[in-house]
């Protein structure tokens, strides 16, 4: 029987960050990327969380390639993980990538409960 995933699904199973070289490594500068469609799941409820995902770098001599960004951040749409959890995985993992010179990564929640979380970690 064939695989009937389709294609967006095997990239998203596949999903991997790639770095790519710093075009300007001697200059400061910022990068802003958001990410306002993000989802996980409740590690106990299992119910979807939704937020938006923000990622503020400046960059040393590696910058993230943003389609690897985009489907590693989907990859966490079946995954059962608190907010802290996500927002410091995905700190953790671009830091350990880029080896930046600065970073914040937030997670902007929306409400669920009457309760609304952000969770920012920053180096």
């Amino acid at each position: 029987m064939a695989d009937k995933k389709k294609y967006g699904a095997k990239a998203i199973d596949k999903a991997k960050l790639v770095p790519w070289d710093n075009a300007n490594p001697e200059r400061d500068y910022t990068i802003e990327i958001s990410y306002p469609e993000f989802t996980c799941l409740c590690p106990r409820s299992g119910y979807p969380d939704f937020a938006a995902i923000k990622v503020v770098y400046t960059p040393d001599k590696k910058v993230v390639e943003l389609k690897s960004l985009k489907l590693y951040l989907n990859s966490f749409r079946t995954k059962a993980i608190s907010h802290e959890a996500v927002t410091n995985l995905i700190f953790d993992d671009l830091v350990k990538l880029l080896k930046p010179r600065q970073m914040e990564v937030t997670g902007d929640f929306n409400v669920r409960g009457n309760v609304k979380t952000v969770v920012r970690v920053s180096l």
